[in-house]
């Protein structure tokens, strides 16, 4: 079963991704595990406009966070989130990176974890640009299955009987979308699902295998469908267990907004940045919040959630 490699930039054609791993070897030294690359930025976004997104996996020692009480924070609710630049000539390349263990990446990835913060995200195109060893290597790949499967699994109880395989990921990303508050408009789910049409596709068969007492694929002149088989009893349970996943998830994205605050530099201002962006609407942060965040920033949330920039 081979994970079906995702399009996008790597470390020999793109000199950007070149300076932010040299900036990462430099800071994690030997402990640094691997390097994978997600967002609009694989899907073809300019590396030098905005941030890139890199989730980074290291041995979980001191040196990967001097700091006891973010390690402890880290392991409490991961990830924590980063901020990092790197010179290129004469511009400034900028990411923000997620740090977990290697370990805590596999739990994370499978049905251990009840919520989809994880698999939900890793089930969608994402490339390694740097591993230690082909082992690591390795794992990811099979992580990334494995968050494939997770999503599928606990999607279809929820999402219509048949249908295309497009229709079938759509369904599958709006649910987990929805499990942590968001700024991204409306259909965000369907652009990803189009996007990465050829991708979701051979993830589908890829993880056919697997599913194969729940799933069936029909080949036809046009888009590949699918049927699924689901217990009555599972259908029921649904939309108990998505609507938990949802009220958990948006109490975590919280948690960790206000744990970025520690952790990533400029992070006010990047919160900003990000919500405007994504939702279209200007995004200030008051005076009052810098001076005192942790006092002052949930009432910033509730104002930002009662004009729907968040949802």
């Amino acid at each position: 079963m081979t994970y079906p490699a995702a399009p996008g930039p790597t470390l020999d054609d793109a000199p950007a991704l070149r300076a932010l791993h040299g900036a990462l070897s430099a800071r994690f030294g030997a402990g640094l595990q691997a390097v994978i690359l997600y967002g609009s930025c694989l899907r073809g976004g300019d590396l030098l406009d905005g941030l890139v997104d890199f989730y980074v996996l290291v041995d979980p020692t001191p040196r990967a966070e001097p700091r006891l009480a973010l390690r402890l924070a880290g392991r409490a609710l991961p990830p924590n989130v980063y901020y990092l630049e790197a010179p290129l000539g004469p511009d400034t390349v900028r990411c923000k990176y997620a740090v977990l263990s290697l370990n805590q990446f596999e739990r994370g990835t499978g049905p251990g974890w009840f919520q989809s913060y994880l698999w939900g995200r890793f089930a969608q195109p994402v490339k390694v640009i740097w591993a230690d060893s082909a082992e690591t290597q390795d794992r990811l790949h099979a992580a990334f299955l494995r968050a494939g499967e997770t999503l599928l699994r606990r999607a279809l109880p929820a999402l219509p009987q048949e249908g295309t395989v497009e229709a079938l990921w759509q369904g599958a990303l709006a649910l987990s979308y929805a499990t942590e508050l968001r700024a991204e408009r409306q259909g965000r789910a369907a652009e990803l699902a189009g996007h990465g049409r050829e991708f979701f596709v051979a993830m589908t068969r890829a993880l056919l295998p697997r599913l194969g007492d729940r799933l069936t694929l029909h080949e036809s002149d046009g888009p590949l469908c699918y049927s699924a088989d689901i217990p009555a009893a599972a259908r029921r349970t649904a939309p108990l267990l998505w609507g938990l996943r949802r009220v958990q998830g948006k109490t975590l994205s919280v948690a960790r907004l206000i744990k970025g605050l520690f952790t990533f530099e400029g992070g006010l201002d990047y919160l900003a940045w990000k919500l405007s962006r994504h939702s279209g609407q200007v995004v200030e942060i008051p005076d009052k919040v810098r001076r005192r965040p942790l006092i002052h920033i949930w009432g910033l949330f509730w104002q930002l959630y009662r004009r729907g920039v968040f949802h």
